[in-house]
């Protein structure tokens, strides 16, 4: 009986607990004013303060973003930076078991625990395809001051109207061949209409090397439910594949272009939390396609490290944004140093 009566007590507490309605897209007052009906660029650039100038016409760049849902910034970071980011990178690679780097591997035989410590990747594995080198800026110096680059900030601010959060990075050697997507539905903020991404070329892109592919415009595509809203989780009961195929069928629908981003290295490629992507097969396995990720939100929307919910975090700054130090791995907390000089 006493049984009977608890599972009795929970039926009746799961019916009058309050459903809570699945978010099924942005809400349109927290939206960056970019994004909302008729945004005046002139008239926000007349009064907005500018904290630093950088090297393009940012009227310009604001204009595009708005319609397109990316900008793309060239020569915009000096290419002796970026060798110095991937010799870091590479002596991770080559020496794991002398430091504390997670990296994520999206193989097959891995999809029961894809993030592992370097040092627990065996060496063909961790130096090949499918592999990405999660937070490395919390060890560098240089990361953090090329995630933080004035250039990527000057419009990123003006893009939130507030300071820039740098949120997390992954590194690539290899092309990343993922499916289309749009970043919102798994890197996630307090308000989570204010997202944005970097996407730096370390070396010049080759078609034959799994290149970014984007749809330009598909910023403004209505929302894809996984079944409980917007973000894919646990919970969800639609997958990644059908978030592709709905995102492939709608840009298509709407007459929207994919692109190819053949870039050299140096540029950069910011993109809307909204934009369709996703990464071309690759064509030659011996040719690398190295780039830096970066996301990032806005200081009223990433308050905290997401690994350190409701602790101030460490801040690391530059150009008048934040970063986070790893709350997990003080220790290594950039243990490489030669950007100091920089």
């Amino acid at each position: 009986m006493t049984t009977i009566a608890n599972r009795l007590k929970s039926v009746i507490k799961k019916t009058l607990q309050p459903t809570t309605k699945p978010i099924t897209d942005f809400e349109y007052n927290s939206l960056p004013w970019i994004d909302k009906k008729t945004p005046d660029v002139s008239g926000f650039l007349s009064t907005y303060p500018r904290r630093n100038e950088p090297g393009y016409d940012l009227a310009e760049k604001l204009r595009f973003w708005q319609q397109r849902g990316y900008v793309i910034l060239e020569q915009a970071i000096a290419t002796t930076w970026l060798d110095q980011l991937w010799a870091e990178t590479q002596e991770v690679l080559t020496n794991p078991a002398n430091y504390k780097v997670n990296v994520r591997i999206d193989r097959p035989e891995y999809a029961a625990s894809p993030v592992q410590e370097a040092w627990q990747v065996p060496g063909p594995v961790l130096n090949g395809p499918y592999i990405k080198v999660m937070d490395f800026h919390n060890s560098s110096v240089a990361g953090k001051k090329i995630m933080l680059h004035p250039n990527i900030i000057s419009f990123l601010e003006a893009v939130f109207a507030e300071k820039v959060v740098a949120m997390q990075s992954l590194l690539f050697k290899y092309g990343s061949q993922q499916a289309t997507h749009q970043d919102f539905a798994y890197v996630v903020s307090g308000n989570p209409s204010h997202l944005a991404a970097a996407w730096i070329a370390l070396e010049d892109v080759h078609i034959t090397s799994g290149p970014l592919y984007y749809y330009p415009g598909s910023h403004t595509l209505k929302k894809f439910n996984f079944g409980n809203g917007i973000f894919f989780n646990g919970e969800s009961t639609r997958t990644p594949g059908d978030f592709a195929a709905y995102l492939d069928a709608a840009a298509r629908a709407k007459g929207l272009t994919r692109e190819t981003l053949l870039i050299k290295k140096g540029d950069v490629l910011l993109w809307h939390a909204s934009l369709a992507h996703g990464g071309h097969p690759i064509q030659d396995e011996s040719q690398t396609r190295k780039s830096f990720v970066c996301h990032y939100s806005s200081a009223t929307a990433y308050r905290h490290h997401r690994l350190a919910v409701g602790i101030e975090p460490v801040r690391y700054s530059y150009n008048g944004a934040d970063v986070f130090a790893n709350p997990t791995l003080t220790d290594q907390e950039d243990i490489f140093r030669t950007g100091d000089a920089w």
